[in-house]
């Protein structure tokens, strides 16, 4: 993101949050200066009761110092590895042995590939390298770990309102969809409220983005759903675009969503703490269309990457 988001400093020094009871995770990424060693960030999240965590990729340091943690990891295939996983399945067998199999207690998710551009040169090695990575995990009898991908909104062609969720670019997402699907994978989403809501100052109130509106702000006519924050009706939109694919029974993890805490429109710390609070409240309470239904919810993020560009 090309803002800022520290959710230690936000969240963690600030307010006394509940993490196992909502199936939250927290990403740790690595590309910035002065962060501390992943043993300490371990014991960070041990000592904040955070029971998941997302590593953008295969740090061996990291891996190790989850051993006997207890904390559940959504791994990532960084994408520059896509195409030689993708065409090799021997390739992917040697990926798993090294970077899977000697963790894999620890281990929850594989991603392959976070917010691929359906156009980019790389699109094209999604499915493949779910497909080679999924058979190398079942030759190594790793059947619990699930494969997906991770998606971003912008795969959505319509959103509002949210029974009216369609996926654009269908070549590219229905077989995925098909194959995680098969084989009881998840969907992964990267849910930013924040982007909808400068993007669309309108229409879209702070409050309905922040979890802050005093009622129902959209009713969805088709279906009679009452929305009173925006991450409801976004995630509900991707459920109903599931379901017109033939899958509507494929559950959603959100693998990130945050709120910027500097940098952009309405980005400051009050607003963050204010978005991250509630949010950890609220996911465990489902949505509209599937209420009861927890979301596994990862936040973006642990500390700041100085180094990272801006997206």
């Amino acid at each position: 993101m090309a803002v800022a988001i520290t959710l230690f400093i936000v969240i963690f020094l600030s307010i006394s949050l509940h993490f196992t009871e909502a199936q939250i995770g927290v990403c740790y990424g690595m590309i910035g200066d002065n962060l501390p060693s992943e043993k300490d960030v371990v014991s960070l999240y041990k000592s904040n009761g955070i029971g998941a965590m997302r590593l953008y990729s295969p740090d061996i340091a990291a891996l190790q110092a989850l051993q006997g943690s207890g904390i559940k990891l959504m791994l990532d295939v960084p994408i520059e590895n896509l195409r030689s996983l993708a065409f090799n399945p021997s390739a992917a067998r040697q990926w798993v042995r090294t970077n899977v199999v000697p963790f894999a207690s620890s281990i929850k998710y594989i991603v392959v590939g976070n917010e691929v551009n359906p156009s980019h040169k790389f699109a094209s090695s999604v499915l493949p390298t779910m497909q080679n990575v999924h058979n190398a995990l079942i030759s190594n009898n790793l059947r619990a770990i699930k494969v997906s991908t991770s998606v971003s909104t912008k795969i959505m062609m319509n959103t509002y309102p949210p029974s009216n969720g369609q996926f654009n670019y269908t070549s590219y997402i229905t077989p995925i969809i098909k194959l995680i699907n098969s084989n009881n994978s998840p969907l992964l989403v990267n849910i930013y409220t924040y982007f909808a809501y400068i993007n669309n100052q309108h229409d879209i109130n702070l409050n309905y983005a922040l979890f802050t509106s005093p009622g129902t702000v959209v009713t969805d006519p088709n279906n009679g759903k009452n929305y009173q924050n925006l991450f409801d009706a976004m995630v509900d939109s991707i459920y109903a675009a599931l379901a017109k694919v033939g899958a509507p029974n494929t559950a959603i993890v959100v693998s990130e969503t945050g709120w910027p805490s500097a940098g952009g429109v309405a980005a400051t710390v009050n607003n963050a703490g204010t978005y991250y609070r509630n949010l950890i409240n609220h996911v465990k309470q489902g949505t509209p269309l599937k209420p009861g239904q927890a979301l596994e919810t990862y936040l973006f993020a642990m500390f700041d990457e100085d180094k990272k560009p801006g997206l």
